[in-house]
């Protein structure tokens, strides 16, 4: 059998005398995943796509080609029946797109129910204005009914309160 990715990465690192504590500094990559590695037990490893990018910093430090170290870490878990998570799993997108495959909707249709929601629209925003003047009119000339009403019935009176009100002013400032 092949060496695995994590007995080449060691011997390579063993070879160019660097230690697991300078990897971890320069990758800041903890000495205990790097450790995981070499031992190839991928399952201390956090998993997903920090796997495979531990791997080929790893593999990229000590001057190993990224791309073989990436390969050998798939064979090495298809071997073991185990998944990579990045690699074997198919992704759902949870938003939906129109990839026109299922386009059931003519443009005819579609034009025709956009125009019918512009009209509905139009409408609601039209009857909203007609009723807003239509209350500012009646408003208008309710209050100009009362005024002349006050003013009809009051004036008299308030021209003689004014016309004492300004005698007795005037009587204070000569006295």
């Amino acid at each position: 059998m092949s060496q695995s990715i994590g007995e080449k990465l060691r011997l390579e690192r063993e070879a160019r005398g660097i230690a697991l504590r300078e990897i971890s500094e320069q990758t800041r990559i903890s000495i205990r995943y790097l450790e995981a590695i070499e031992a190839d037990d991928y399952k201390r490893l956090p998993g997903g796509i920090f796997n495979r990018s531990f791997v080929r910093a790893y593999a990229k430090f000590v001057g190993v080609d990224e791309h073989a170290a990436l390969e050998d870490y798939a064979r090495t878990l298809r071997e073991r029946g185990e998944s990579d998570d990045e690699g074997s799993k198919v992704h759902q997108s949870l938003v939906y797109t129109d990839d026109g495959a299922t386009t059931n909707r003519s443009g005819l249709r579609t034009l025709i129910l956009a125009i019918i929601i512009l009209a509905a629209l139009s409408l609601a925003v039209w009857a909203g204005l007609h009723f807003y003047q239509k209350s500012q009119r009646d408003r208008s000339a309710n209050q100009q009914s009362r005024l002349r009403e006050f003013a009809s019935a009051n004036s008299p009176r308030m021209l003689n309160n004014l016309i004492s009100k300004a005698g007795e002013n005037h009587q204070g400032f000569i006295a």
